[in-house]
């Protein structure tokens, strides 16, 4: 069953049809018509009321009981946790000049291979595949070093 879309305008925009009687009628060539007066050969509809949950309140109270860290111990952790996140900042950044230094000995020095007949080739297919990994292994390690400083600057 479809409802009529002027039917749910008209209950959204008049509070009063919230409160009244609804009353259905389908003629012969099936168009349904809602009222909220009774129609010949309509139905009155036995509508069930809403469900409704209450507001959120705007800002909770924290429960008496609620586990509580002072103030020095919080700072101690949050200096543990600077420590540890500048500690892998620097692991992050000597592992992508490493990553930096192999890409530019890949570009500096491809492997010459030698065909069949003793001539000198490259396999061009599998070196741009090196290539490919050499350059997504340099951006992860700038993204985990970009990260790490984002999530060092947001300490206290």
């Amino acid at each position: 069953m479809k409802l009529h879309p002027l039917f749910i305008v008209l209950c959204l925009s008049h509070v009063e049809f919230a409160f009244a009687e609804i009353y259905k009628r389908v003629d012969s060539q099936g168009h349904v018509t809602y009222s909220s007066e009774p129609i010949k050969g309509g139905k009155k509809l036995d509508l069930k009321p809403l469900a409704t949950t209450p507001g959120r309140p705007s800002q909770r109270a924290t429960p008496e009981d609620f586990p509580r860290v002072d103030t020095q111990t919080q700072k101690s952790r949050d200096a543990t946790r600077r420590i540890i996140l500048e500690d892998e900042l620097r692991s992050e950044e000597k592992l992508l000049t490493s990553a930096r230094e192999k890409l530019v000995n890949l570009e500096n020095n491809p492997e010459p291979l030698v065909g069949p007949d003793g001539i000198p080739f490259r396999k061009s297919f599998k070196y741009a595949e090196q290539l490919k990994a050499a350059q997504e292994l340099i951006a992860l390690h700038e993204q985990n070093i970009k990260a790490l400083q984002t999530e060092i600057s947001n300490l206290k």
